[in-house]
Formats: C-alpha cells, structure tokens, sequence
C-alpha cells in the first residue's frame, strides 16, 4: 500500500484544514519529545548499492548505532562485492549520514520548513494526511518533498523528497524515499531507497534497510 501513496492521498477526498493542521502540530510536539525519539539504540542495516552503467554491486552488513545526543555511527561488519561500490558509495553514504546526525537543528519543523496540507486518504482503520515540505534555507540535510502523517499516532509513515544541498563533496544530488514501521508508539525506519548523483562514479542506487532495534551494547561503535 505504501508504493501507492502518493496515488491514493491525492484522489482521496475528506481531511478538513483544521483536521490536517492538528494532526501536523501533535507531531511536532511528539517529533521534540526525548520519550519518542530513537536514542542509545543499535540496529542491523543491510546496505545494497550499485552503479548501473558499470554493471557493478556491493552489499554491506553493519551495526548503526544512534547515541543519546542523535549522533550515529556505524561499525561494519561483512561486505561482499565490487570495492569500488563500498569505497565511492556504500561508505560516502555513511559519511554524509554520520555528519549530518552531528548538526543539530535540522529535523522536520517549522523553523526549517513551510508546510502545505496537499491531500487526505482513509480506509478503514489506515488515515493518512499528506504533507509537501518546503525548506526555508538552503542547508544540507533538509529536502524539498513529502511527508505522509498517520492521524491517530501523528508519526511519519513516509519521508520523499530530494535534498537541496549536497551533505558532501563527493555527492552531488540524493533523491530518496524513507518508510517508517511503528513499534512500541515510536516512528522507526524501516527501510531507505536513494539515487545518489556522485562526483567520481557517476549515478548510484541504493538501498538500505533497517532491522533488530534493541538498546545499545556497544558505546563505542564507529564507522568503517
């Protein structure tokens, strides 16, 4: 149902102004709350990525870890294929997550945003208010796109968009559409499909997914 979203919001009809407004600000109130934030939390992450013109793939297995300030790290753990993918993709994509989670001030709020209620879907117990971001500055870690709200939790279900600044040199645009599971009243991601436009290797896929949230072991943890 999920790769229908924008489909189905956009045809549905109902969702009042009042409605998709209270449902935006209970998730900035939530969104800023410590109890609903992913913190001192470890995860497994499969990362698949590839550069299509040069027929080359790669896949990483490793420990993210998000510490009780919001910063992640990475430890990895196997990798199998092309070392170009993992050296010019997999491990630049970390990098520019790394640094951004080490700028605070960057979440969806309005502050950063101006936020436009675009459309409405409801069947059965599934709501959905659809929401177009637009940031107010030019800053690396913000995007120009989406984002779907479920009522009742007011949590994200889905993030889409294109980021208005490269978070590194080595990228150049990063297109990418973020999926959200609810487990225990928290919003957590599920899952990550990017095309990354780098500087060195030209375009790349990517695809990330995440499982296995348990609370950190390890503080150390540290990207490879």
């Amino acid at each position: 149902m999920l790769l229908c979203l924008p489909a189905l919001v956009l045809a549905a009809e109902g969702g009042s102004a009042a409605e998709a407004q209270d449902v935006l600000n209970r998730y900035f109130t939530a969104s800023r709350e410590p109890s609903r934030q992913l913190r001192d939390v470890e995860m497994d992450v499969e990362i698949d990525a590839a550069l299509p013109k040069l027929n080359r793939q790669g896949k990483l297995n490793a420990l993210r870890a998000i510490g009780r300030l919001g910063q992640i790290t990475y430890k990895a753990i196997t990798f199998q294929g092309d070392d170009s993918i993992k050296r010019d993709v997999i491990a630049k994509y970390m990098q520019a997550e790394v640094e951004a989670s080490q700028k605070p001030g960057l979440g969806i709020q309005p502050v950063n945003y101006k936020f436009r209620h675009a459309g409405y879907h409801k069947e059965g117990g599934w709501e959905l208010y659809l929401y177009e971001l637009t940031p107010k500055q030019k800053k690396p870690g913000l995007f120009q796109g989406w984002m779907w709200l479920e009522a009742r939790s007011a949590m994200p279900v889905r993030e889409e968009g294109e980021f208005v600044k490269s978070p590194s040199i080595f990228l150049r645009k990063i297109s990418f559409t973020r999926d959200y599971t609810m487990l225990d009243g928290l919003s957590v991601p599920s899952s990550i499909r990017s095309t990354v436009e780098t500087r060195v290797v030209g375009k790349a896929e990517i695809l990330v997914r995440y499982k296995n949230l348990h609370p950190m072991r390890n503080e150390s943890a540290s990207t490879r």
